[in-house]
C-alpha cells in the first residue's frame, strides 16, 4: 500500500525536500506531495550543488486536496507562517499524523509540540537552498540535519525519518538532544542573520571590519544567555562554532537577507525573540541583541 508524505510549504526548503524525496530512483512505496496556496502540475527543477539540473514530477496541491491519513507532514514554512499554515491543513488530515517542524528560531516548536495530537519532531539543518521563480530550487550548499523530539520521545520515528532523508541523498541523523541543537542553531542564526540582512552583505564579509567586532560582541552576549539557560556550549566553544559557519558559508546570502531582498517578512522575531526573552528572565543586559532587534528589517 502506497503511503503519502506531505511537505507543507513551497519555499526553498520545501522544494528541496520534495525534489530529493520524490526522485524516481528511490523506488519507495511513498508518494510525495507539496502543499501550498495553489495547485500545479509543473515539475520541480532541482539545481544540485554540482550544477546538474534534475526534474522532479511531484504533485503540488492545496490543503483541501490532502489525503486524510498521510504518513507524515514536513512543515517547512517560515516560523511566522507555521501556525496558520498548519491550522489550514489540520482540518483536512488525521490529527494523529506525525509532524516534523523545520522552522528557524525557537518560537513555534514548543507550542506546536504541546498542541498537536500526534507525534511532533523538530529538525535543524545546515542545508543551503534558494528558489528561482515558481518551479526551481537551487541546492546551494550541502549540509546536515538532526531530527528528534524535544523531550527525547519517538526515537524510532526520528530514526525512520532520518533514514528516509538519507536514502534520498540528504545527510541526516536522529538525536535525543534536539532542544540543545536548536539553541545552538539559534546562536548561529542570531550572530549572522540580522547583521547581514541589515547591511545587505554576504556571510563572509562578517570576517572584516567593521563587522567582525560586532559579531564578537553579539557572541559574548549570547554566551551569557546560554549559560543562564543551562545550554552546554559545543566542544569548540560558541565563537569557534559561529566563525566556522561564517567561513563555510562565506559566499552565501543568509535566509534573512534573501527575504529582505525579495521584499518578504523576515524571521527576526523567531530568531531574536526567544533570546531576548531568555535574557529578561535571567536579568541579563543584552544591548547588542536589543540593537539588532530595534534595527531588524
Amino acid at each position: 500500500m502506497t503511503e503519502t508524505t506531505l511537505v507543507l510549504g513551497p519555499g526553498a526548503l520545501g522544494r528541496l525536500l520534495v525534489a530529493y524525496l520524490g526522485q524516481p530512483y528511490l523506488e519507495q512505496q511513498n508518494r510525495i506531495e507539496l502543499v501550498g496556496r495553489k495547485a500545479s502540475s509543473c515539475p520541480i527543477s532541482l539545481v544540485t550543488p554540482e550544477g546538474e539540473t534534475l526534474s522532479c514530477l511531484v504533485p503540488r496541491i492545496i490543503a483541501n486536496q490532502a489525503p486524510w491519513k498521510p504518513a507524515l507532514v514536513h512543515l517547512t514554512t517560515k516560523a511566522y507562517a507555521a501556525e496558520q499554515a498548519l491550522a489550514e491543513l489540520a482540518t483536512h488530515i488525521d490529527p494523529a499524523t506525525p509532524l516534523v517542524l523545520w522552522q528557524n528560531g525557537f518560537q513555534v516548536q514548543e507550542p506546536l509540540t504541546r498542541r498537536w495530537q500526534g507525534p511532533v519532531l523538530c529538525a535543524t539543518t545546515t542545508e543551503g537552498a534558494y528558489t528561482q521563480g515558481e518551479d526551481i530550487v537551487v541546492h546551494a550548499g550541502l549540509g546536515h540535519t538532526f531530527i528528534g523530539h524535544l523531550g527525547g520521545a519517538y526515537p524510532d520515528l526520528a530514526d525512520s525519518v532520518a533514514k528516509m532523508l538519507g536514502r534520498a541523498g540528504l545527510s541526516a541523523e536522529s538525536c535525543t538532544d534536539i532542544r540543545q541543537r536548536l539553541w545552538h542553531k539559534l546562536v548561529v542564526n542570531a550572530a549572522i542573520n540580522p547583521l547581514v540582512a541589515r547591511y545587505r552583505i554576504r556571510n563572509g564579509q562578517l570576517r572584516d571590519r567593521p563587522f567582525r567586532p560586532m559579531v564578537t560582541g553579539i557572541i559574548d552576549e549570547l554566551s551569557l544567555i546560554m549559560e543562564a539557560e543551562s545550554i552546554a556550549p559545543p566542544k569548540q566553544g560558541w565563537a569557534a562554532m559561529v566563525w566556522k559557519v561564517i567561513e563555510g558559508t562565506a559566499n552565501n546570502r543568509a535566509s534573512m537577507l534573501q527575504d529582505v531582498l525579495a521584499g518578504r517578512p523576515t524571521e527576526a522575531d523567531a530568531i531574536l525573540g526567544p533570546l531576548r526573552e531568555a535574557a529578561r528572565r535571567h536579568d541579563i543586559v543584552a544591548p547588542r541583541l536589543d540593537a539588532l532587534w530595534d534595527n531588524s528589517p
